[in-house]
């Protein structure tokens, strides 16, 4: 397929009411296939603009149709994570629009050219991954009856008695409980974190998003060693087998790792 024309060429409705949404920044050189798979109903067709050495990844988006669907979100980051797996890519936060493809050109690429140009050297080669842990179903609590003798106690106390009876000891152990898992949680993401950064170019701890969550973290991993990556991820899975479930989710686009942006 031949490279799209710059988007500020391309022919826009005139009777339509439109804007252009921003997915991210790439390197200028990419070939892109232009597709109907951006947000918006009906989707936007995909096509670049370009300045000097860095590329703005866009889709045009009619105004009189609402953003925010969750398929508008689904598409933002699958479309990113498409291209995140092929070349470097710095991603735009969800609902970024600009009046056309001139002012992405002049308002954006223009004044932050050589910003933009040095993140996308500094991401050549590497690529986003997410790692999350999630307790075994019963796992962590069986361990902090074992050793919290306080739980223990109060998990007797109240067996086979009505709720009403037994409200306050059902308080006191879930405060046990959940201070003890916070507790299991941070050394369990600080044990993974420690056992992949060699592995790793960087790594970000993000928060949970479930109480049964035992780790959830952003790797940034060279695409060179993701192999030795991936294996050391499994020898945390094979020591975590009986406690602790672990699920690699990517390449993506390296969300967690590109801070600062406009837009």
């Amino acid at each position: 397929m031949a490279r799209p024309t710059h988007a500020a060429e391309e022919a826009r409705p005139a009777a339509q009411a439109t804007a252009t949404y921003l997915y991210g920044i790439l390197p200028a050189d990419v070939e892109l296939t232009p597709e109907e798979r951006g947000v918006g109903d009906p989707p936007g067709r995909t096509a670049l603009v370009r300045h000097g050495d860095v590329a703005a990844l866009v889709s045009e988006l009619r105004l009189d149709r609402p953003l925010g669907r969750p398929q508008d979100l689904v598409a933002h980051q699958g479309l990113l994570d498409d291209v995140a797996a092929e070349v470097p890519v710095l991603p735009m936060r969800f609902g970024a629009v600009m009046e056309s493809p001139e002012a992405v050109a002049e308002q954006l690429l223009v004044p932050h050219h050589d910003e933009f140009r040095a993140a996308l050297e500094e991401l050549e080669g590497r690529a986003q991954f997410v790692v999350k842990g999630r307790y075994v179903e019963g796992a962590v609590l069986r361990e902090v009856l074992r050793e919290e003798p306080e739980a223990a106690a109060l998990r007797d106390q109240i067996k086979g008695l009505p709720e009403e009876a037994t409200w306050d000891a059902r308080i006191r152990l879930g405060e046990i409980v959940n201070r003890a898992v916070e507790a299991k949680r941070d050394a369990d993401t600080g044990a993974l974190a420690e056992a992949l950064s060699p592995h790793a170019a960087a790594i970000v701890v993000r928060e949970p998003t479930h109480e049964q969550d035992a780790a959830h973290l952003a790797v940034l991993v060279d695409t060179a060693r993701q192999e030795e990556f991936e294996d050391a991820l499994e020898e945390c899975a094979d020591r975590w087998a009986d406690r602790v479930t672990l699920r690699l989710l990517g390449p993506q686009a390296p969300y967690d790792f590109v801070t600062g942006r406009p837009g």
